[in-house]
């Protein structure tokens, strides 16, 4: 994320049941994590029916006098669904083209989530169906899948606080309390990963909404605007200074602090074997190693890793070995890779590579950026009783709690690349291009720049 900047969120999801808490932070990244598809595109082409109606799409058209019982057929360019006096959420499933990917087991990616507030739902020229979702900052923050619901309440706290003032510092609010952002915000991990309200719903989920209740309005400020309080999973033992790890200005609450309380994390620390033939062919897939040749030797050399075989031998950087082998052991290897409960197969840039007699082992610590807040240093913060304010000033400098105003309305946009997409409103009220429509489920196809809805 950007926010989170590229932070590993959410992927305590597939770990609920060995952890202490959450993915929670990271949720994100891990992002199987949702099948929103990690974290994430063919279309089809829809047929309009005979008796197809295309409206404007913008909201406004005719409203009959009594609401039927099944929406008919519409065709426009955007297709706008409101809820009745802005309560309930709409249950949406969606399915992503199916991959052309030659990995093993490839999942086709599917879209399941209740989302409170206004959809408009609009067609690339490809047919791709894309959402983006209108609704209250508030039930935004409540919507966010950054640490398990079951953490202490104090970690729960710091982590909406720096979420609330990372989403405000980063669409630029400055304005009036109640004011409609215009600027949207991303649900990915590219800014913060926003999941709605899960399907099925997340146990315990009451106590982040509890502490986005108490935490309302409260924001990291400097110099008078809301600081950009980015945050990541676990560290190797420190943080270190956005102008270290961005390439921004230094800024002096992003300041590197020493980290001794994030050891309850299962990327802690962790080690990875690379068996040398399943090694060679993941670096062959990458481009980074010759067809065929064996490897017998692999490890760390400054900035490199040296991998060598009877044959031939190469230096390769530590970022693109790391990238290549995250991108094909897990395709190449599902049923091996990522190991554990890792995230993915060598979590982060803090690592080594040693050699064995048959493979080579990845030995290393943490996940995420690096800068700003620790997700599971707050974890282990507050079980050892500190309180929100105190985690949030020594992540960012001293910075403490300030009431700032609040949006009304934030765009969130959600996804892209939907091949399909079934809607199904609450039970009765809602409005599509605002002509009311029954509760059936509508369903969703896009071509040429044009959404199609069947009942």
């Amino acid at each position: 994320m950007d926010g989170v900047r590229g932070g590993p969120h959410r992927w305590w999801l597939p770990l609920l049941g060995q952890l202490p808490h959450r993915r929670w932070v990271f949720w994100r990244r891990f992002l199987p994590l949702l099948t929103i598809a990690a974290l994430t595109a063919a279309c089809t082409s829809a047929t309009e029916a005979p008796t197809s109606t295309t409206l404007s799409p913008s909201p406004g058209s005719p409203t009959p006098s009594a609401t039927p019982a099944t929406a008919a057929p519409v065709s426009a360019n955007r297709i706008t669904l409101k809820l009745p006096g802005g309560s309930g959420s709409f249950l949406v499933r969606g399915l992503f083209p199916k991959s052309t990917s030659s990995c093993k087991h490839v999942h086709r990616g599917t879209l399941a989530a209740r989302y409170p507030g206004t959809l408009a739902i609009t067609s690339a020229d490809d047919g791709s169906l894309s959402i983006m979702l209108t609704l209250p900052f508030e039930r935004y923050l409540e919507g966010l899948a950054e640490v398990p619901p079951t953490w202490p309440a104090a970690a729960l706290e710091a982590q909406v606080i720096a979420a609330r003032s990372y989403a405000l510092s980063h669409i630029g609010f400055t304005g009036q309390q109640g004011e409609t952002l215009q600027t949207p915000i991303c649900a990915s991990t590219d800014c913060q990963v926003y999941g709605g309200i899960a399907v099925p719903p997340t146990p315990g989920i009451k106590r982040w909404d509890a502490a986005v209740a108490r935490t309302q309005g409260q924001v990291l400020l400097y110099g008078g605007s809301p600081a950009d309080t980015v945050y990541f999973s676990t560290s190797n033992g420190h943080t270190y200074g956005n102008d270290q790890v961005f390439g921004s200005a230094p800024l002096p609450y992003l300041r590197p602090v020493v980290e001794r309380d994030d050891h309850a994390s299962p990327t802690s620390h962790w080690r990875v074997p690379l068996p040398y033939g399943p090694l060679a062919k993941f670096l062959h897939a990458g481009d980074l190693w010759p067809a065929g040749a064996k490897i017998t030797s692999a490890k760390s050399t400054g900035s490199s890793v040296r991998v060598a075989g009877p044959a031939t031998s190469r230096s390769i950087d530590a970022g693109a070995f790391r990238d290549t082998i995250n991108a094909w052991a897990s395709c190449l290897m599902p049923g091996t890779y990522p190991t554990d409960s890792l995230p993915t197969t060598i979590p982060s840039d803090w690592y080594s590579v040693s050699s064995g007699g048959k493979g080579a082992t990845a030995i290393g610590r943490g996940w995420g950026h690096g800068v700003g807040m620790v997700q599971w240093g707050a974890y282990g913060k507050a079980k050892k009783g500190w309180s929100a304010d105190r985690i949030l000033g020594f992540y960012y400098g001293g910075l403490t709690p300030t009431h700032y105003p609040e949006p009304g309305l934030i765009h969130v946009i959600v996804t892209s690349g939907l091949e399909t997409l079934t809607v199904r409103p609450p039970s009765a009220g809602a409005t599509l291009n605002g002509a009311p429509i029954g509760a059936d489920p509508l369903h969703l196809t896009g071509q040429s720049g044009v959404v199609t809805s069947s009942g």
